[in-house]
């Protein structure tokens, strides 16, 4: 049921009301799972290069917008979140540039609310693309909605309609939009990864893979080896299949060996794949084309201590940064040498953006650090006011840099902080 007024959210402006901003261009959007390029990179400039000790200035603050560790989406003067209530509705939720309510539409049901840990709550990014938005469900659904008003346009059960199977944790990806296709990952021996039509929710191809559950990370687009390809890391391996026909090219399963918490997004730079596991390491791989045809993903390196955290990884020139365990690290990207280890925030999530690191710790933390292979420079850390009970949970949605702002959720609640420079 879509609502234009959505209940019970509070509003807290630190500058006695925020009006709505102007259009962003396209790069200033953050429309999708990490980011314009879907790698954790913000193009915004002109940012702040340290904070006051108690943080940059608040903009605004909205309450109650629901449970979970959904990462926002920014377009324009619009944001998009997916929520929780309870462990039986889940729902997309917009906003206006002052945090204000615009529309709300239910689209399915949490999934796995038994599950072992018990963190029943949203998960997935939103993926805007013109007038359309797409959202996953954790319990498989996955929806086109109109962007405007919330309006279903259609809608796909991962579960039912294509016999997945989702990890223990439920469905936590985020959609994929690739020209006229929606790239989706239901699980299962029959149709592990899919691609459907956008505008229409059908079936374009379907890539079945044997004994292959979803993992918990998002698929991404690259041209590997001079052949375009969807890689996605699954509760067995990271695979990489034909962006045309969904044909499994190859795949690589160390990094995935033993493991539930394959979380991370691969990060993805030429013809090499860096892939990580909470609960086995991380690791690099070059994607070669065979003599005769084929692929081979040859192992470059692998490492147990290398940044695996839920938080995720971001590529910056030559380097990797990410967090290990209870630590903050930067690695040589195409030989796994760690080059500086801070214990600093903690586990986090983490986002690029002018030079500068935006890291949301798991405790909830946020800091801002230095994006140099030279040391660990820490320039700001505040803890946001009014933060919410989460209980035995923790902060994982990952921090968005978009339009001058800084955007972090936590757990029913969305800070707004100013970012520019002066």
């Amino acid at each position: 049921m879509r609502h234009t007024f959505v209940r019970s959210i509070v509003i807290a402006s630190a500058l006695g009301g925020v009006a709505a901003v102007a259009t962003l261009s396209p790069a200033a959007n953050w429309a999708q799972w990490r980011g314009p390029l879907r790698n954790g990179h913000s193009a915004e400039t002109g940012l702040m290069k340290s904070w006051p000790a108690d943080g940059p200035l608040l903009a605004w603050q909205a309450n109650e917008l629901g449970e979970g560790y959904s990462t926002p989406a920014v377009v324009g003067d619009r944001i998009f979140l997916v929520g929780s209530r309870g462990v039986a509705d889940e729902f997309v939720r917009c906003l206006d540039a002052a945090g204000q309510p615009i529309w709300e539409e239910r689209i399915g049901d949490v999934g796995n609310p038994k599950q072992m840990p018990p963190y029943p709550g949203a998960r997935s990014t939103t993926t805007v693309d013109g007038d359309a938005l797409y959202a996953l469900g954790s319990d498989g659904d996955l929806v086109r909605l109109d962007a405007a008003t919330g309006k279903v346009v259609w809608k796909k059960q991962l579960r039912t309609d294509f016999g997945g199977k989702p990890g223990v944790w439920a469905y936590s990806e985020s959609p994929l939009v690739d020209g006229d296709l929606v790239i989706a990952t239901p699980g299962g021996d029959e149709a592990t990864i899919v691609a459907l039509n956008k505008k229409t929710g059908a079936l374009v191809w379907k890539t079945p893979i044997e004994e292959m559950e979803a993992g918990y990370a998002s698929a991404v687009k690259a041209t590997l080896a001079g052949r375009p390809q969807y890689v996605q890391f699954l509760s067995k391996g990271l695979v990489g299949v034909d962006a045309a026909t969904g044909e499994l090219l190859w795949r690589y399963d160390r990094t995935a060996a033993g493991s539930m918490a394959n979380i991370p997004t691969p990060v993805v730079q030429g013809d090499y794949i860096y892939s990580a596991s909470g609960k086995v390491g991380g690791g690099l791989v070059k994607i070669v084309a065979k003599e005769g045809g084929g692929f081979d993903a040859e192992e470059v390196y692998f490492e147990s201590q290398l940044p695996r955290a839920i938080g995720g990884s971001v590529q910056v020139g030559d380097y990797l940064y990410g967090a290990g365990g209870d630590s903050v690290m930067c690695v040589e990207f195409l030989t796994g040498d760690v080059v500086w280890r801070e214990r600093s925030i903690g586990a986090c999530g983490v986002c690029y953006a002018d030079g500068m690191l935006y890291l949301h710790g798991e405790n909830g933390d946020v800091a801002l650090v230095e994006a140099t292979p030279e040391e660990y420079r820490e320039r700001g850390r505040f803890t946001p006011p009014n933060a919410p009970d989460r209980g035995k949970s923790k902060a994982w949605a990952y921090p968005v840099v978009a339009d001058g702002k800084l955007y972090i959720f936590d757990w029913g609640t969305l800070w707004c902080f100013n970012v520019s420079a002066p």
